[in-house]
């Protein structure tokens, strides 16, 4: 998944994304398992907004994306910000030639972006290559119960002053999918009109139990599973599914 025009706009759009949750989620996970290292690698970063929090914390952080403007952004603002990140380009199903990490994540749903169950696995497969014993693997997805109730056959909007989107959303391909058509108007400061410009992403999660499955025949040891920023079991409504796994000492 690539984001053109839309990485330019991401921040914008986002900026009500409870990022502070997740840094707090990630502190929480790391003082609750004994993680004492630093070294994080974010993937699927997008803009880096996560990334520089993360920084800001006291992480030796590493993002990876698969799109170059989404990286340009960020190398941009962690510059501004007076942090010399290492952002790479690489799809996280083909991750490559990077030293082993304390913590790896893949946060605000970026895993749900994975079309395929082979995508899944094979990420799951090199996220426990690039962990050190003991490491942990945090992860968030969307909830079956989000992708066909809150998604699907739903239309939001947003008008801002400079940029405004209509929002819809449709039942994808694959069970437990959904297509975003997304249509931005963003302002030309030197013409005063909108120009618009359109996007099509897909999202797809799965069951809890067919994640721990996964998780577990890969080969990580199953630490905990959480739902909406609450350290709490999921419920039938929830809508944003946590994990917390670990590559074993022994590994």
């Amino acid at each position: 998944m690539t984001y053109g025009k839309f990485a330019y706009l991401y921040d914008e759009l986002m900026k009500d994304v409870p990022y502070q949750e997740w840094v707090q989620f990630i502190n929480g996970q790391a003082l609750m398992y004994g993680i004492k290292g630093k070294k994080l690698l974010d993937l699927a970063c997008g803009t880096g907004e996560l990334s520089i929090k993360l920084a800001e914390e006291g992480y030796d952080v590493t993002g990876v994306d698969l799109s170059a403007d989404m990286l340009a952004v960020a190398n941009e603002k962690a510059v501004q910000k007076g942090f010399s990140l290492f952002f790479v380009e690489q799809d996280m199903a083909q991750l490559e030639e990077l030293e082993p990490f304390d913590m790896i994540g893949i946060f605000c749903d970026s895993l749900n972006y994975l079309e395929t169950e082979g995508e899944v696995i094979q990420t799951f497969e090199r996220v426990l290559q690039h962990l050190k014993p003991g490491g942990l693997f945090l992860f968030d997805v969307h909830s079956i119960y989000k992708i066909n109730s809150l998604f699907i056959d739903q239309t939001y909007a947003y008008n801002g002053e400079d940029v405004s989107y209509i929002w819809q959303c449709f039942e994808g391909e694959h069970p437990n999918s959904v297509e975003h058509e997304l249509t931005f108007f963003q302002l030309d400061p030197h013409t005063d009109q909108y120009n618009r410009f359109d996007e099509l992403h897909m999202q797809r999660t799965f069951s809890i139990d067919q994640y721990e499955k996964w998780l577990s025949k890969i080969g990580f040891e199953l630490l905990n599973i959480s739902a909406d920023f609450h350290n709490s079991k999921p419920k039938k409504e929830s809508e944003r599914i946590f994990f917390t796994v670990r590559k074993p000492n022994s590994f």
